[in-house]
Formats: structure tokens, C-alpha cells, sequence
């Protein structure tokens, strides 16, 4: 198989009367999808060739669903913009892309409007019913590669420009074929969608229900402000596995959303895009047990993940999840900072990825391609790329592999090389700390560390004393009624940061 539309088309075949995606307005069958999609690439065709850039600028829905597929169907690739974008965000990815077409919907059109972009915007809703060209799209078809790119995600730049990470059909195909195979997701899953459509995780989401015909429930992103809200879709959908964010899962856990209603239909427990606090990791346990719960690892440039550890054992407070094992056709390993391999305990290494899963690089962002990915280093007889993630993990005595922090997060303090990220799992076992996320501020030489939860700062320091060296003690802590987000889920420690030097300033 060299493009993913045979998913849809297979799934089409065997279910085509069976919903593929549904949110809390619409649903659509697999085999509307199909016939929408090609409607509107017959749409798409006139204004972009294949290999281009198609822009959506809309919330995630079925009808977006259409929009995707129809890109696709043209041999183009799509962009999910979020609305919710400052202007000047959304200006920049569309200059980056040099996009000829933006395709919204009638909530947002007079938005896109006002966006002043040059070239052809479209309605998405006045482009489904159109009479489907076979011709010109079997044409284009005949003509597509497997390498051929399929989506772009524009995750956050350290210069503040975002990067378009483009990903083909083949790595998508070559990681959702392991992805389902693993975790034996098939027709009779309900994939309840947290992730935004401009984001990795949605990836998992999308193409596990289009080639297994599986039932994608997208829900909406209010609901993660709502617990009651969100239990009752849970519930009332039969949703039977959930790929989320770790934040979304201690989202509900803070809140009590598991005393509330219990989603008893659940089989499947995946989360990832940050460590999982193992005291929220324990609730969800006690109370849905018989599920199987994964920790899942891995940044976008490697399509999705490229380790999966399934839970075997109980894991007490103050511990870590492995990282795990790498998914089929990946490979896995750790480089000193002198481009060595490390195999040895406790040693941090990068962590490097290799295999067909990588993805195409950053979007007419050379530079940064070539920081990112290079060729092995340990390989000096042939090509073979390697993404370089910037994350450092280390083994243990039993040869499992663990995540330790950001290369940006290590920092020198008072003499020593310390990992902010330990002092985050500490205080994460502390009663009454929801979650914690530590900042190191070199001008002044301090640690700060914020924390929404109930616990008092002198009752952590105490309990920190206990399982730190005084050197790794934060020099404050910051009570927050909670802690800012991403749109992805994480923590955000730009906010904190800055919010906390203005704090200082005023």
C-alpha cells in the first residue's frame, strides 16, 4: 500500500454504512467520506497541484474530516491552522507555506475574510456535492508516490517562528500499520479524539479508525474545562480507547471526573507529550484496572511515537515509567555529546530515531532540517538519516530505558548538573501537589518551582529535603491556581517564565 486514501477505500468497501467520524452535530459513514472527499478534490484540483499545500483554517470536525481526505484525494497536503491563533501566528505559517488556497467554513469565514490572504479561499460546505471528476483524479493517483507528503503540524520554534513538520504517506502508513497491529485496535473500538487536528496525537486517532473501521469520536475541546460534560460523552458514546495527553488525563483526575461516572466501556489507556505523574496514573488504575494502559513516547518529526511501554507492574510514587521498547521498523538509541553510542547504565545520552517513520523535515525551513536530521553518525558506510530529538534518557541496570529531560532543561547550578525534571517527580509525590513544573532562571541563579494542589510550600520543602540534595532544593515556590497549557496539553513554561519575571519587575 503507497497512500493512505486505500484505508479509506477499504474501510469504505467493508463498512460503508457504518460512521467513521462523529462529533456532537454530525456524523458521516465511511463511505460519505469517501464520495465527499473526492468532491471536493475535484474542487481542489483547479487552484493547487499535487505536492502542494492545501490550508484549512477551522475547528476539528467531520466536516473537516472531508476537507483532509479531499486534500489528499487532489495529491496535495493539509495544513490545520487553529482559529484561535493570534493573526501574526497564522500570517507567518501561510507565508511559510507560500499557500495558493485556504479552505474554512461558514463560522469562520468571516474571519478568513479579514485574514487578507492573496490567494483562493473556499467554503468547505460549498464544496462537497460537486460532481466528481474520476478522470483527473485517477490521473493524479496514477501519478503519486508513497514518499509523497501528507499532512504538515507547525510545532513552536526556539526563535519563536513555528516549523512545519511535513509527513509522507509512507511514514503514516508505516507507523499506524504497527501502531493498530500493537495495541489490536479494530473495528469494534470507539477512539474517543482529544487532540486537536494540529497535532500529532489526532494522527493516531485519524488513521487507526480509517484503516481498522474503528468509530472516531471527536470531542469537543470545551469539554476539557467541563468534567461532568466530558464523563457523560465518555459514557454515553461507549468510548473504548482513549490516545490523549497526559494533561487530559490528570485533567479528570483533579477533578474527580472518575467518582462522578466511570466509563466502564474502556479498553485501551494511551497517553503521551509529557511524563505521567504516577500518583494521577495510580487513580485511573484503581478505578478502571482491567484496562490496558501505555505509555507512549515520541515527538512529531518520527511520525507520532516511536517507543510504547505497556504497564506490567505497580509503580509507587516517586518512580518514573520506562520509556519502553521502540515499535517495529524503528530504531532507538542514545548518542554522547562526542557522537558515541551509549549502552552503559545511568549515562545520559540524545535520544536518536531511525527507520521510515521519520518524517520529511521542516517546510522550506532548510536550516533547521539539517540540525535535526543527519546522517547516523555510528553509520559510515551508507545513508541513513537519524532525528536527533534533544531529549536525554539513560538505561537502568535492567537495560530499560528511561526519559530524564530536555537538553534545555539540564542546567548548572551551584556547581552541579542538575535535571529539573527530577525535582518535578518529587514534587509530584508530594500530597496535595496536583503538578509541578520547575524553571531555572540563570541570571539570578534560581530554581522556581510553580504548583497548582493544595499542599503548603513549607510542607514540599520539607518532603523535598527528604528525597533531594539540598542543591536541587527550589530557591521558591509559586502556588497557582493551576498550571497554563499549551494547546497540545503541556505545561507552559514560557508563560510561567514571563509571568514570573513581569512579577518581579512590578
Amino acid at each position: 500500500m503507497t497512500n493512505v486514501l486505500s484505508y479509506l477505500e477499504n474501510s469504505s468497501k467493508v463498512f460503508p454504512d457504518k460512521v467513521a467520524f462523529a462529533d456532537t452535530n454530525s456524523e458521516i459513514t465511511f463511505s460519505q467520506l469517501q464520495k465527499r472527499a473526492m468532491s471536493v478534490a475535484t474542487n481542489v484540483i483547479k487552484y493547487v497541484k499535487p505536492r502542494q499545500p492545501v490550508v484549512f483554517l477551522m475547528e476539528k470536525s467531520t466536516l473537516t474530516m472531508t476537507g483532509f481526505m479531499g486534500a489528499a484525494y487532489a495529491g496535495c497536503f493539509y495544513v490545520l491552522i487553529d482559529p484561535r491563533h493570534p493573526v501574526q501566528r497564522i500570517q507567518t505559517i501561510i507565508n511559510t507555506l507560500d499557500a495558493k488556497l485556504l479552505i474554512t467554513d461558514a463560522a469562520r469565514r468571516k474571519q478568513a475574510e479579514k485574514m487578507g490572504f492573496e490567494g483562493t479561499l473556499l467554503q468547505l460546505e460549498d464544496l462537497q456535492d460537486t460532481e466528481i471528476d474520476y478522470t483527473a483524479l485517477d490521473n493524479i493517483r496514477s501519478s503519486m508516490l508513497d514518499i509523497d507528503p501528507l499532512y504538515a503540524i507547525f510545532t513552536s520554534g526556539s526563535t519563536g517562528v513555528p516549523k512545519g513538520v511535513v509527513v509522507s504517506h509512507r511514514s503514516t502508513i508505516d507507523f499506524i500499520d504497527v501502531f493498530t497491529k500493537t495495541f489490536a485496535i479494530d473495528e469494534n473500538d470507539v477512539i474517543g479524539n482529544q487532540a486537536p487536528f494540529d497535532f500529532d496525537v489526532s494522527v493516531k486517532d485519524i488513521y487507526s479508525g480509517l484503516k481498522t473501521g474503528a468509530r472516531v469520536e471527536i470531542i469537543p475541546r470545551g469539554y476539557f474545562s467541563f468534567p461532568t460534560k466530558l464523563m457523560d460523552f465518555l459514557v454515553e458514546r461507549n468510548i473504548t480507547t482513549l490516545i490523549w495527553a497526559v494533561s487530559a488525563l490528570c485533567f479528570i483526575t483533579t477533578m474527580n471526573g472518575l467518582e462522578y461516572r466511570l466509563p466502564t466501556e474502556l479498553k485501551k489507556i494511551m497517553f503521551s507529550g509529557e511524563v505521567m505523574p504516577i500518583k494521577h496514573l495510580n487513580k485511573w488504575r484503581s478505578f478502571i484496572p482491567d484496562a490496558m494502559y501505555v505509555n507512549l513516547y515520541g515527538p512529531t518529526e518520527i511520525t507520532c511515537n516511536c517507543t510504547y511501554y505497556i504497564l506490567d507492574r505497580e509503580f509507587s510514587e516517586n518512580e518514573v515509567l520506562p520509556l519502553g521498547v521502540p515499535f517495529e521498523n524503528e530504531r532507538v538509541f542514545l548518542l554522547d555529546e562526542n557522537d558515541n553510542e551509549v549502552t552503559q547504565p545511568e549515562v545520559l545520552g540524545e535520544l536518536c530515531v531511525s527507520g521510515t517513520a521519520l518524517s520529511l523535515g521542516y517546510y522550506n525551513n532548510w536550516e533547521k532540517t539539517n540540525q535535526a536530521f543527519v546522517q547516523n553518525p555510528l553509520n559510515k558506510c551508507f545513508i541513513e538519516p537519524i532525528y536527533r530529538t534533544g531529549d536525554l534518557a539513560k538505561y537502568d541496570t535492567d537495560g530499560n530505558m528511561y526519559y530524564v529531560t530536555r537538553k534545555d532543561y539540564q542546567i548548572k547550578h551551584m556547581g552541579h548538573r542538575i535535571e529539573l525534571s527530577e525535582i518535578e517527580i518529587a514534587m509530584n509525590a508530594v500530597d496535595g501537589v496536583n503538578r509541578a513544573c520547575c524553571i531555572y532562571f540563570e541570571e539570578k541563579q534560581r530554581i522556581i518551582a510553580f504548583y497548582d494542589g493544595t499542599a503548603d510550600k513549607k510542607d514540599i520543602s520539607k518532603e523535598l529535603k527528604q528525597v533531594l540534595p539540598v542543591f536541587m532544593i527550589p530557591n521558591a515556590f509559586e502556588h497557582l491556581e493551576t498550571l497554563p497549557m499549551t494547546k497540545n496539553g503541556k505545561i507552559d513554561r514560557g508563560i510561567l517564565k514571563n509571568d514570573y519575571l513581569e512579577k518581579l519587575e512590578g
